[in-house]
């Protein structure tokens, strides 16, 4: 275990700790955990019991995160741990995100250092590490110390994350940041309460202070039919990202039934084809659909003379027409990082 940051003792005589690592701000009892299941009350201390306990390590391409405009076509060391701050009946990961620790047990996973994993993403051939499977805030003592090694290495950061980290840890962690690609999973507090026991707000306050912070922003939202469908609610989402940046990537991305949520079909495809029109016409500079294969979609085309700049199928890149950053035909500048 390692002694965990942000958090403060609220009762010293009861030992009760408030954790301030995300926007839940749990309140915990002396030997309980978070609604993370992964930060424990010892004695008033507040430790971080997933610290290195790695349960995945991958090899991925960088659109698999989905992150498209960060050195595409290139690979990222994929790391999690067990737990999450979020109870998403539809998550893909229930299986470690949704972990369940029996009698003060040990976490499962492999040990692993800040060091371990750089080397390990060097040795691959990696040229970022994603933080990433469950939501990373909650194992983030690791991820910074690892992260800042990462940066000394030539390697960038990469969260997918809920957007529900604190003010307090975006800020600490901004610096090694590279990019995060935010799940924005609906544009109303009934899914975000229902489906993930959380809030809105908060998601959208730390897509707009990452963006200030000057960390690379792509947003997700997998589309479930019934839930989050309709052309006003995608318009909503798509209007609040052209409000933070319209040069933001939407990823629209297929909902396939799963954990809790079996009772739903999978998205239809015509529902990202409209979602994507949704978001082009609001003013986004990228939309993309995601979760399926062969769709016109899935590449990146040109804001200025609308050719593909990268050709994509899944999560391999097919073509690229990328100039030093732009449109090799035009030459207009692509946002993202490419060097």
């Amino acid at each position: 275990m390692k002694e965990a940051e942000f958090y403060e003792l609220l009762d010293p005589q009861e030992g009760i700790i408030q954790c301030n690592l995300c926007y839940h701000h749990c309140r915990i009892k002396e030997n309980k955990c978070g609604l993370c299941r992964v930060r424990e009350n010892h004695q008033g201390h507040l430790y971080s019991l997933a610290y290195g306990k790695l349960i995945s390590e991958n090899v991925d391409p960088i659109e698999k995160k989905p992150i498209f405009h960060l050195l595409p076509g290139s690979l990222s060391f994929s790391i999690a741990t067990v737990g999450c701050n979020f109870r998403c009946q539809h998550c893909q990961n229930y299986d470690i995100s949704q972990y369940q620790r029996k009698n003060q047990e040990p976490l499962p996973g492999h040990n692993r250092t800040p060091q371990q994993v750089v080397d390990s993403a060097l040795q691959h051939g990696c040229k970022s590490i994603s933080y990433t499977y469950i939501e990373p805030t909650i194992f983030l003592e690791f991820a910074y110390e690892t992260a800042v090694l990462a940066h000394k290495a030539g390697l960038k950061n990469i969260f997918v994350s809920n957007g529900y980290t604190s003010p307090e840890a975006t800020r600490k962690f901004a610096p090694y940041l590279d990019a995060n690609n935010i799940d924005l999973k609906a544009f109303t507090e009934k899914f975000y309460h229902e489906i993930c026991g959380a809030k809105l707000a908060p998601v959208l306050n730390t897509i707009k202070l990452m963006k200030e912070l000057g960390v690379w922003i792509e947003v997700t939202t997998l589309i479930i039919p019934g839930w989050n469908d309709s052309s006003q609610e995608l318009r909503q989402i798509a209007e609040f990202i052209k409000s933070v940046d319209a040069n933001i990537p939407w990823h629209v991305t297929r909902f396939y039934p799963t954990y809790k949520m079996t009772n739903r079909p999978a998205t239809p495809v015509e529902t990202l084809r409209r979602a994507r029109q949704i978001g082009l016409e609001v003013g986004l500079s990228y939309v993309y659909e995601g979760n399926v294969l062969g769709e016109d979609g899935e590449s990146t085309y040109c804001p200025g003379c609308g050719k593909i700049v990268i050709g994509r199928t899944g999560f391999k890149t097919y073509s690229s027409n990328l100039l030093d950053g732009a449109c090799g035909a035009c030459l207009t500048p692509l946002a993202g990082i490419f060097q």
